[in-house]
C-alpha cells in the first residue's frame, strides 16, 4: 500500500471555520475543481483514499498456538523417553494424541482476523467530483483532500467531507454514530469542540445520503478519517484470551507442576532404594501420561462444539469455541440502544387533535382505544394529512411480501393510517401530488401540494414549534378557530407534556385555495401534533428482568441524545423513571474515566452513556474489566466494531449489523433479539456447569492413576497399571463418560444466581479437596484388587495387573454418578436422566472387554483373561467410589435438612 502522508492541518478542525477558509487552505476554486496535475500531486503527497492493509494471522501462527501448551510439551517429553527406552509402540501412541489434539485445535480457531478488510469495503464505490470544471465519476480512492465532491440522495460518502453547500441534505450515521434517525445536515459552523455525532457541517466516510443534494471539499482521506481512525482502533485494539482459556491454561500449569514434582521425587526414591535407570523412567512416564489429562482438549472442544449448536437453534451464531462459556460468566453486558433494545423502526404511539375546542387539545392513543372512537375523525383526518406529506412507500415485492421504503418516520406514519382502517392507495389517488418543497433543515418543515377538487391543498409537516409559528389557526370538529396566543400556550404546554415521556412530536397543519407555487409555510391550519416513538423490542423488559435476577448489570452506551437514551432505557426497565437526567454524555465519561475513584463511583452507578464515540466504549469496557467484570459489548455499527474485540465477549446484530461488527464479535445474533442474549448466558452457565463436571471427572481419574503408580513405586510393588493401560483409559473409558456430562441439561434455577466471579477457579479448593478423596477412594480399590489378587488369589503380575486395570476402569465409570448437583435426587437426577451417560457407559464396557478378549487389542494393552476370581475382584471393588460418594451425598442432606429444621425453629421461637 502507498505510504500516505499526514493531512493537511486541521487546526482549527474544518467544522469550526467558515467552508471559505477550508477552501482557501486546500488552495481550491468550488466552481472549478482540482486540475489533474495537482490531483496526481496530492495523490502522491497523501496516499491512496483505502484504509490500512491489515494482515490476517497465517495458519502457521494457528497451529503453533496448539503446540504452545504445557501439557504438548509433557507429552513431548514422555514420548521422547519411550522412543529412548526403545519402547515405540509408546512413543507413537502419545504423539497420536499429541496429534489428534493440535489438529482439533487448529480446525476450531482457523478464523482469520476480518474486520478491517470489512472496514475497507465500504470504500469500494464511485464518487461524483468537479475536476477541472467538469463534474466526472472516479473511483473512491482516487480522491484526495481538495477535491470537491458532489453528492445527491441515495450517495454513499467516501471521504470526510466540509460541506459547502447543502439542499436539504440528511445524511444516515447510524453505522457511525448509532443515531436511530437521518441526521440533517447545513453548512453553519460549529464549535470546535463538537462530537461526531453533532458535526451537521461534516459528512463521513462510510454513511450515505438518504436526501437532498450537497456539494462539498475533501479535508480527510484513508486512515485520516473518522472511519480510518476506527480502523486503527480494530487493529491497535488487542487480542485477548476468554476466562476460560485462561482456567484451561492455568489447570494445565498445574498438572505440568505436579508431574514434574512426582517424577522428581519417584526419581529420588528409585535412586535411593537401588532400582535400575530403565525401571525408574517406565514408572515416569507411567507417571507424566497419569498426570497429563489427555482427553480434555478434546472433551472441552467437543463439549463446546455441541454447545454452539445448542446456541445455533436459538439465533446465537458462535464463532470462537471458548467464547460460548464467557457469555455464561458476563456480570456486564454494555448494549447499544437502536436496533437491540428497540425495533430500529418509528412507530406512531399517539396524537393531538383539538376536539371540539381548539384550547382544549385532546392526546389520544393511536390506534384509537375505547371512549376515544369520538375523536376519529380528528385523528383520521390528522393521518390522512401526515401520509400524504410523505415521500415513503409501501408496497408488496414478486414473491408478496411487503417493502416499506423511506425515512423510518415516514413509514411510520403510513402504518399508522393503515392501521386506523385507511387505505392509502385511495388516499393518494383522492389528492394527487401535484409538487414538493423537500425538508429544510433551517425552517425544520417540508411541505407537499395536492389537488384537491378545483383546489390545491398545501400539507405541512414539521417540528411543532416551526409549525406552530406558521398557522393562524385551528381545525376543530366545529370549524377553524383562531390559534391565538393563549390557545398556542395551551397547544405548547401539551407538546412539552407529551415530549417528555421522551417521544419525537410531528405537527401537521394544512391550507387550500392557495396556487402551488405560493409560501407553504404561512396561514396555515393546524391539524393536530403525532407522537412517535423508536419502540422498545417487545420481550426486552422480560429479558433485562432475567438479567437482573441472574446478577447481571445492563448499561447501555449509545451515541443517540441522552433523553431519548434514557426513555427507551426507563420503558424496558432498566432505570427507575426516578433515574431520568443521570445519564452520562461522551463529554462527561471522560472526566469520569480521568476522575480517580470519585469518578469511578459514579461510573459503576451510572446506567445510561449517552452521545459516545468509539475510543470512549474502548475505555469503558476497559474500565468495567478493570473492576473485575467480565463484560459483553452488544453493537451493530462500524462505530462497535473496536469495543467488540476489546470486550470479553463482543455480541453483533445479524440483520442489520455490518459486516465489521460480525467479523469483529465473537457471537452474532441472527434474529437481532435482546432476549436471545439472555438464553445465551443460560447456556454459556450450563455449559461451563457440565465443563466443571467433566474437568471435576477426568482430573479425579488421574489422580487415582498417579496416586496409585506412586503408592505402588513407593513399596516396591509391580505397576498396577500400566503406561498403554493408562493412556486407553484416559482416551477412551474416561473420554465418553465425559463427553456424556459434557452435553448434559441443567436444572431450572441455574439463572437464579450471581455470576460467579471473573478470578474463580475453574476448580475451586472444595472441589480440589473432592477430588483428592474420591481419588483416594479409587487407587485404594485398585491397590486392594492387586493385592488381594496377589496374595489370595496367587495370580501371576501379568493377571493381576488385568484386574487392577479393570478395577481402575470400573470404578471410574461408577464414578460418573458422583457428577451430580448436591441437592439431586439419588435415583432421579441430571446425571441418570441422561441417555448419553448411559450410552456411553455401555460402550466403554464393551471397550473394557475386548481390550481383554480381542488379541490385537490385548496385546498392546498387555492385559490376559481375568479368570472368575479376577472377574469377582472387578466388580466388587469397582462399586467402592459409587458408593462411598452416594453416602457422603447423602449425609450432606440429612444435614442440610437438619440445618434447615433448626433455623426455622429459631425464627419460630423468635
Amino acid at each position: 500500500m502507498h505510504p500516505a502522508m499526514s493531512q493537511p492541518a486541521t487546526d482549527p478542525p474544518p467544522w469550526s471555520v467558515v467552508h471559505g477558509e477550508v477552501l482557501q487552505a486546500l488552495d481550491v476554486r468550488p466552481a472549478d475543481g482540482l486540475g489533474a496535475n495537482e490531483v496526481a500531486t496530492r495523490r502522491e503527497r497523501f496516499g491512496p483514499n483505502i484504509l490500512a492493509e491489515f494482515h490476517a494471522t497465517s495458519w502457521l501462527t494457528i497451529l503453533w498456538r496448539q503446540l504452545r501448551s504445557f501439557v504438548v510439551y509433557l507429552l513431548i517429553a514422555g514420548a521422547a523417553l519411550s522412543f529412548a527406552l526403545g519402547d515405540h509402540l509408546e512413543g507413537f501412541a502419545i504423539l497420536a494424541v499429541i496429534g489428534i489434539n493440535t489438529l482439533i485445535g487448529f480446525i476450531t480457531e482457523l478464523r482469520a482476523v476480518r474486520s478491517t478488510e470489512a472496514l475497507r469495503q465500504l470504500g469500494s464505490t464511485e464518487t461524483t467530483v468537479r475536476r477541472a470544471g467538469v463534474a466526472q465519476r472516479v473511483p473512491a480512492e482516487d480522491l484526495v483532500p481538495g477535491d470537491i465532491v458532489l453528492f445527491e440522495g441515495g450517495d454513499v460518502v467516501t471521504a470526510d467531507v466540509r460541506l459547502v453547500a447543502a439542499s436539504r441534505v440528511q445524511s444516515n450515521e447510524s453505522l457511525l454514530t448509532g443515531e436511530s434517525v437521518p441526521v440533517e445536515k447545513a453548512t453553519d459552523v460549529l464549535p470546535a469542540e463538537t462530537v461526531i455525532a453533532e458535526r451537521e457541517n461534516m459528512l463521513f466516510k462510510g454513511t450515505a445520503i438518504t436526501k437532498g443534494s450537497a456539494e462539498g471539499v475533501v479535508v480527510s482521506t484513508g486512515m485520516e478519517t473518522e472511519l480510518g481512525k476506527i480502523t486503527a482502533l480494530v487493529q491497535t485494539a488487542p487480542d485477548k484470551k476468554t476466562p476460560l482459556e485462561e482456567r484451561i491454561d492455568a489447570l494445565g500449569k498445574i498438572m505440568g507442576w505436579l508431574c514434574i514434582g512426582l517424577v522428581t521425587i519417584i526419581g529420588i526414591l528409585g535412586a535411593l532404594s537401588g532400582k535400575e535407570p530403565s525401571e525408574v523412567i517406565k514408572t515416569a512416564i507411567a507417571l507424566a501420561v497419569a498426570t497429563v489429562p489427555e482427553g480434555l482438549p478434546i472433551v472441552a472442544t467437543l463439549a463446546l462444539a455441541r454447545g454452539v449448536l445448542r446456541m445455533a437453534r436459538r439465533n446465537a451464531l458462535v464463532e470462537q469455541l471458548s467464547a460460548v462459556e464467557t457469555l455464561g460468566s458476563t456480570s456486564v453486558i454494555l448494549t447499544d440502544k437502536t436496533g437491540t433494545l428497540t425495533e430500529n423502526r418509528m412507530t406512531v404511539t399517539g396524537a393531538v387533535v383539538p376536539g371540539t375546542s381548539a384550547a382544549d387539545p385532546t392526546s389520544v392513543d393511536v390506534p384509537l382505544r375505547g371512549e376515544q372512537a369520538e375523536t376519529d375523525d380528528d385523528v383520521s383526518r390528522l393521518l390522512v394529512a401526515s401520509a400524504l406529506c410523505s415521500d415513503a412507500s409501501i408496497g408488496v415485492d414478486d414473491e408478496g411480501r411487503e417493502v416499506q421504503v423511506g425515512d423510518p418516520m415516514e413509514v411510520a406514519l403510513l402504518v399508522a393510517a393503515r392501521e386506523i382502517g385507511l387505505d392509502l392507495q385511495e388516499i393518494i389517488a383522492a389528492e394527487p401530488r401535484l409538487s414538493e418543497e423537500a425538508f429544510d433543515p433551517d425552517i425544520k418543515m417540508m411541505a407537499t401540494f395536492h389537488r384537491d377538487g378545483d383546489a390545491t391543498r398545501v400539507i405541512v409537516k414539521g417540528a411543532p414549534e416551526a409549525v406552530f409559528r406558521a398557522c393562524s389557526s385551528v381545525r376543530t370538529t366545529e370549524g377553524r378557530q383562531t390559534l391565538d396566543e393563549a390557545t398556542l400556550a395551551v397547544w405548547r404546554e401539551e407538546n412539552h407534556r407529551v415530549a417528555s415521556d421522551g417521544l419525537r412530536m410531528l405537527a401537521i397543519a394544512d391550507r387550500s385555495d392557495r396556487e402551488s407555487n405560493d409560501d407553504p409555510y404561512c396561514d396555515l391550519t393546524l391539524l393536530g401534533l403525532v407522537a412517535l416513538s423508536d419502540p422498545p423490542r417487545s420481550d426486552v423488559v422480560q429479558a433485562i428482568e432475567q438479567s437482573h435476577r441472574a446478577g447481571v448489570d445492563v448499561i447501555m452506551v449509545t451515541g443517540d441524545q441522552a433523553p431519548t437514551a434514557e426513555h427507551i432505557a426507563a420503558s424496558v426497565g432498566l432505570i427507575p423513571d426516578a433515574d431520568k437526567g443521570n445519564a452520562v454524555t461522551g463529554a462527561d465519561l471522560q472526566a469520569m474515566l480521568d476522575g480517580g475513584e470519585e469518578g469511578a463511583v459514579k461510573l459503576r452507578d451510572t446506567r445510561v452513556y449517552a452521545r459516545t464515540d468509539p475510543e470512549q466504549k474502548l475505555r469503558l469496557i476497559q474500565f468495567f474489566r478493570g473492576e473485575g467484570e467480565t463484560v459483553a459489548m452488544i453493537g451493530d455499527g462500524v462505530n462497535d466494531a473496536p469495543a467488540l474485540r476489546q470486550s470479553d465477549i463482543g455480541v453483533a446484530m445479524g440483520k442489520r449489523g455490518t459486516q465489521v461488527a460480525r467479523e469483529a464479535a465473537d457471537m452474532v445474533l441472527q434474529d437481532d433479539r435482546f432476549a436471545t442474549i439472555v438464553v445465551a448466558i443460560r447456556q454459556g452457565r450450563i455449559i461451563f456447569r457440565n465443563i466443571r463436571s467433566f474437568v471435576f471427572y477426568l482430573l479425579s481419574c488421574n489422580l487415582s492413576e498417579i496416586i496409585t503408580v506412586g503408592l505402588a513405586s513407593a513399596v516396591n510393588a509391580p505397576l498396577p497399571i500400566l503406561p498403554m493401560q493408562i493412556l486407553f483409559l484416559n482416551l477412551v473409558t474416561d473420554v465418553f463418560p465425559a463427553l456424556a456430562l459434557g452435553v448434559g441439561e441443567s436444572g431450572p434455577f441455574i439463572m437464579e444466581h450471581p455470576p460467579r466471579s471473573k478470578s474463580e477457579a475453574l476448580l475451586t479448593r472444595r472441589h480440589w479437596a473432592r477430588l483428592v478423596g474420591y481419588g483416594l477412594v479409587m487407587s485404594a480399590a485398585v491397590l486392594a484388587g492387586l493385592a488381594i489378587a496377589m496374595l489370595v488369589f496367587d495370580m501371576e503380575v501379568k493377571r493381576a495387573v488385568t484386574v487392577s486395570f479393570l478395577i481402575l476402569a470400573g470404578a471410574q465409570l461408577g464414578h460418573v454418578f458422583n457428577m451430580v448437583s448436591p441437592r439431586s435426587g439419588f435415583f432421579f437426577n441430571e446425571v441418570t436422566r441422561n441417555p448419553w451417560i448411559w450410552a456411553a457407559i455401555i460402550l466403554c464396557v464393551a471397550l473394557l472387554v475386548a481390550a481383554v478378549y480381542v488379541p490385537i487389542l490385548s496385546e498392546v494393552l498387555g492385559t490376559v483373561e481375568p479368570g472368575k476370581e479376577g472377574w469377582m475382584l472387578v466388580l466388587t471393588l469397582s462399586l467402592a467410589p459409587v458408593l462411598v460418594g452416594q453416602s457422603l451425598r447423602a449425609i450432606g442432606q440429612i444435614r442440610r435438612k437438619h440445618g434447615r429444621q433448626v433455623a426455622l425453629e429459631h425464627g419460630e421461637t423468635a
